[in-house]
Parts: C-alpha cells; structure tokens; sequence
C-alpha cells in the first residue's frame, strides 16, 4: 500500500505542532486583549448556507467541498468562518451588539494547490458585528499590527474601500450587472500585473476606452493625501472615499498607518465597504498573512431584513507559520520541561514525576529502563532543559540530581528545591 496524504494537506509533526500553537495562543491572547469572546461553529454546513447568494458567491463555490449524509441531505466542509458567524447571528438574533467574537478553526476549499496555499487550513478570526462606525475598522487594523509586533515581524496593510471601487467603475461607465467581474479582475492588478488585467477587461467585452480609463485611476501613485485628492476631483459625494479618509484619520489619531490601494477589491462577493490585506516585509511569504473587510449586508440577508453592519478580518495560521519557521534556525521539540532518569528506582520515580506534575511542571520519565548515558542523548535530542536522575543513594539522603542540559552543571538538591528552581 501506498500511503500518502490528500494533495493540499499536511502533517505536522510535534515541533511544527509546538510552533503552530504558539502561533494560535498568541493571537487569542491578542483578541481577548482588544475584548473579543470566543465563538465555535461546526465544520459542517448545510450546502444551502454556504452556497446561498448572500455568502460567499460563485468563485468560492467552485471551491466548496460538497457531500452529502446518510439522509441525502446536501452538505458542505466550510470554506471560511464568516459564513458560519452569520448564520449563528441570524439563527439568535437577540444577541447583544455590538458582538464581538474571535473563532479558529479548521477550513476547507478545493482549490488549486501552490506555495502556502492549502486545501485545509487553519483560519483565525475576529469580527465585529452591529457597529457601522469606521471606528471599529481602525482597531481592528490597529490589532493586526500588535499581533504581527508580538511576532516581530512587520506587516504592510494595504485598504480600499468596495464602495468606492464600484463609483469609479460607475464613472468609467461600466453597468451594475458587470461590476462584480470587472471588480475580480481589478483585484489581479498586483499579482499579475496590468496587462492580465487588461486582457481580463477585453475577454469581458469591456470597451477599450472605459479600459484604458479604469486602469489609469486604479493606478493613481502617491502618498495616501494625493490619492484622495485625485480621487475627490474625479468622484463627486462618494461615502466610499468619505469613509476611507475617516478610516485613514482613525488610524492616525491610533498612531497605525496603512497604504491607501485602489486596486484592492478582495475576491469574495460579500464584501460592502472597507476591505484589508496584510503582507509581510522581508519574507518568502509573499501572499496575504492577513485579509478582510466590511460585510454589512450578509446578517441581513440572512434574517431576510436591512443592513447588519459588520467587519472582520482572518488570520492566516499556516502563512504566518511559514513565515515564522523560514527565520527560526532551531525548532522546540517538546513542550517537556525536566525528565526524570531512574536508576534501578522506577517505582520511587513514578511517584516523583506525579509529584513534579502536581506542581504544574511539564514532566516526562524514562519507562524503558536505558541507561543514563542514552537517557540524557534522548533528553538532549529532545531539547529537555533540565534532567533529574533518581538513584537509591540520592533517596536516602533525601535529595535527588538535578542537571542543566544547557550549562552541564549538577546540582544535589531537596525536592522542594528543584520545584522552585524550574518555577523560575
């Protein structure tokens, strides 16, 4: 038998594990620093939810995994946390507001597969639902710098406004039932560069001169002030470019920037306002490490009444791990903190590694009665920093050998003596 995993999926092994939930517990403790509570949903949907015309539109629906249960009732593995969030709200529409609520999780597409692109991922979210404030989507921007500084990595945030987009497409003349492809296809301008772009427009029947005048205002230069400028000379009374200055003012008065893109759109139909992407500097990782918008008609959409306002954005755990493992030259193996080596005393040992645990020290035992020597190889191949050898001579004094696998040195102490040291 040939054993291999599904394409676009991946083991991970106890130190990338390690790693991954370092990733994970640091940006909880990020979400609940800025006052999010924690939210679950299934990883099971009902298709109708994921596919219906106020989620995620038909380019993810390409990507859904769709099956179906013993009842032949059609389901789908999530493709993001949003969707579910929304369905949750719209299901118990008595929760307070604002609610705002982080979730991570497993999600799924059957896409293609590519460098940090895979077919199951870890997504961590945070949203914020019932404020319409431009506010909530500077601190929102503002927690994504503090998560990223707790990584020491610094981040690029890109932001535009989908509103906005969708006045200049109206300028450049293009008719509301073509905005949503175009739009796609102006997402592409810094992936691909403007001639795919270009080509895009043409393959969509786009007139050549409202091409060439789409792509000459989504290409405006400058610093974020001179894109607003131009922009205001262009688009007359456009809330998008009102709300992008009042984001861009929030930020500020925050002591956060971000760079101001008119080209950024986001590929998901649901986006309504703000939209955010956040890329690493100095990294392999080229792709998003962090993406979202403002989403206010979805909730409402599906409770089948008015605007819902809300905003979040998704971290990506498997890009930032990527990320993160190209710059550490040396992996954590194991979250063990002392091992404990018996010497012709197993018994004696047991009960003092429970002892030891009892303390809330991480410990482990050898229960293959090696010998010292192979004991502190597989410690040290562990990268176990302390290691605590039990011999019948140690017991009847009442001390026992503790050593430091860094330093090497070795210390006969009381038991209550090595709990406090390793507390330290």
């Amino acid at each position: 038998m040939n054993l291999q995993i599904p394409k676009g999926t991946r083991d991970f092994s106890p130190e990338e594990k390690i790693l991954r939930d370092k990733i994970v517990g640091t940006l909880r403790e990020v979400f609940e620093l800025y006052g999010y509570a924690p939210l679950e949903t299934p990883i099971l949907e009902r298709f109708d939810v994921l596919s219906s015309k106020y989620a995620g539109g038909a380019e993810i629906l390409k990507e859904t995994f769709r099956l179906k249960d013993q009842g032949s009732r059609d389901l789908g593995l999530r493709y993001d946390l949003t969707v579910p969030m929304c369905r949750y709200i719209a299901m118990n529409p008595a929760i307070k507001m604002p609610f705002k609520r982080y979730q991570i999780g497993e999600v799924f597409r059957d896409g293609p597969v590519a460098s940090a692109r895979y077919r199951q991922f870890t997504q961590c979210d945070v949203d914020v639902v019932g404020s319409s404030s431009m506010a909530s989507d500077a601190e929102i921007i503002a927690l994504i710098y503090v998560a990223f500084c707790k990584f020491n990595m610094e981040v690029n945030i890109k932001v535009n406004n989908r509103k906005m987009l969708n006045d200049v497409l109206d300028y450049c003349g293009i008719e509301k039932s073509r905005l949503e492809n175009v739009i796609l296809s102006v997402d592409k301008l810094e992936k691909f560069g403007i001639n795919v772009v270009r080509n895009e427009l043409k393959e969509q029947k786009i007139d050549v001169g409202k091409i060439d005048k789409i792509l000459n205002i989504i290409i405006i230069k400058g610093s974020n002030n001179e894109k607003l400028s131009q922009l205001k000379k262009i688009l007359k009374d456009s809330q998008g470019l009102k709300e992008i200055e009042e984001l861009l003012n929030y930020l500020k008065n925050l002591d956060f920037e971000a760079d101001f893109d008119v080209s950024l759109a986001r590929g998901l139909a649901y986006y309504t306002g703000t939209v955010i992407e956040a890329f690493l500097k100095n990294s392999n990782v080229k792709s998003s490490v962090c993406a979202g918008g403002r989403y206010d008609n979805m909730i409402g959409a599906f409770l089948g009444k008015g605007s819902y306002p809300a905003v979040g954005v998704s971290f990506g755990v498997d890009r930032i791990y990527d990320a993160l493992a190209e710059k550490q030259k040396a992996k954590q193996k194991t979250n063990t903190k002392v091992y404990i080596i018996p010497i012709k005393t197993i018994n004696e040992s047991m009960k003092i590694a429970q002892q030891m645990r009892d303390a809330g020290i991480n410990t482990d035992i050898d229960s293959m009665d090696k010998g010292p020597s192979k004991n502190l190889e597989y410690a040290n191949s562990l990268g176990i920093p302390y290691v605590v050898f039990v011999g019948k001579k140690e017991l009847q004094d009442n001390k026992l050998k503790l050593r430091d696998m860094k330093s090497g040195k070795e210390e006969l102490l009381e038991f209550k003596e090595i709990v406090n040291k390793l507390k330290d």
